[in-house]
């Protein structure tokens, strides 16, 4: 019987360096060794022959990895995520179907890889059904360089993979298309044209506008309140001072309507507003 692996788990390591080499040390097993720890696993449960498939198996997760690094996503979470894959294959591996392990768990890895590149990539919503996967995961092969497709391979690659032209054309262009900040750099003076600027949306959200209206009704409900404290010559004097649509009474206009001086007009129209301002803030 094989004997099970007591190497430690390279997950403890430090940095990925480490852990590729302390992968790539695991000795492959022997198809002997495959089935035998395979069937301790699948019949009696044994977790130290479930890992010992794990590990053994833990440089074709850095191996498939290596192949998404084109995405701009971490290589050490592109291996995380094989490695989940490899879990699973392990789970539902049948050593006596004539298979090698290694041949059952590609299709998991590349499973769970897939799934965390259009979970965390940037072109996540335009790749939404199998057919677009298909496409997205496969156009970068299948391009010959960095040049455009012309319009003979965009209809040979729309063939070949089972979508429409125009699709093949617009995953070809998100794919080309670069990333751009969501602000820009204030010391190159660059925020007055980054997309922040024009991206903003400058309407009120409801409960700001809500909040706003029920503020001005207060102030109109407060300031009828604090005009109907006053006498009637003060709430005229307010009135037509600060309260007219057109243009408003000078001290001297209102002097002369009610015979007193202009500086008494001011007297009035300070005491006033004191008062008003105190049951206002009172109100509020």
């Amino acid at each position: 019987m094989a004997q099970t692996l007591s190497f430690p788990v390279p997950s403890a390591l430090g940095s990925l360096d480490a852990y590729i080499s302390a992968a790539n040390r695991f000795p492959l097993l022997t198809e002997a060794e495959e089935k035998d720890f395979a069937h301790r696993f699948r019949e009696d449960g044994d977790v130290e022959a479930a890992r010992a498939l794990v590990l053994s198996h833990l440089r074709l997760v850095i191996a498939v990895a290596r192949g998404y690094l084109g995405y701009g996503l971490p290589h050490a979470d592109l291996i995380q995520e094989g490695n989940v894959g490899l879990m699973k294959a392990v789970k539902r591996f049948d050593p006596d179907r004539g298979v090698r392990l290694v041949s059952f768990a590609i299709h998991w890895i590349k499973a769970e890889i897939h799934e965390y590149i259009l979970r965390n990539w940037r072109l996540v919503k335009i790749a939404t059904t199998k057919a677009q996967r298909k496409l997205f995961f496969n156009l970068r092969s299948m391009k010959n360089g960095l040049a455009s497709l012309n319009p003979d391979e965009v209809r040979s690659v729309a063939k070949q993979l089972g979508v429409k032209p125009e699709e093949v054309v617009e995953m070809e262009t998100r794919i080309a298309g670069g990333d751009i900040a969501l602000e820009g750099n204030p010391d190159d003076d660059e925020e007055r044209f980054a997309p922040i600027a024009y991206l903003a949306d400058l309407r009120e959200e409801p409960e700001q506008a809500l909040e706003r209206k029920q503020m001005a009704r207060m102030q109109d409900e407060g300031l009828k309140s604090a005009l109907a404290s006053l006498d009637e010559r003060s709430r005229r004097i307010i009135e037509r001072r600060w309260l007219t649509e057109g243009d408003a009474s000078t001290l001297h206009e209102l002097a002369a309507e009610y015979g007193v001086s202009a500086e008494r007009i001011r007297q009035i129209e300070a005491k006033a507003m004191q008062k008003m301002k105190g049951l206002l803030a009172a109100a509020a």
